[in-house]
């Protein structure tokens, strides 16, 4: 069972996903400690609130990048047709998803 989990692991990210992945995730790390000082320094609210968002928007191009890595390898072993077509097909489904949520 941990073989399976390590396959799929290797597939699921490559190297340079990870890289890229945890880069964003270290500027958001280095964002959200800055936000921590400005609460210390007690800034104003609206200046603080605006980085939360900026944080906010960085998480979800995380998750969102995140998410088309894991949707490229699951259309690749679990669809059948053509991997255009898949990925299309995928798309169009989340883009109709997020449209009603």
């Amino acid at each position: 069972m941990a073989d399976d989990a390590a396959t799929a692991n290797a597939t699921y990210l490559n190297e340079e996903a990870v890289k890229a992945l945890t880069n964003r995730l270290s500027r958001m790390e280095g964002h959200i400690r800055s936000i921590r000082r400005m609460v210390e320094e007690r800034r104003c609210a609206d200046d603080i609130l605006l980085q939360v968002a900026a944080v906010k928007a960085a998480l979800n191009a995380f998750a969102a990048v995140l998410l088309e890595h894991e949707l490229e390898a699951c259309v690749t072993t679990c669809m059948p047709g053509q991997q255009e077509d898949r990925l299309s097909r995928v798309s169009k489904a989340l883009a109709a998803l997020l449209k009603r949520s």
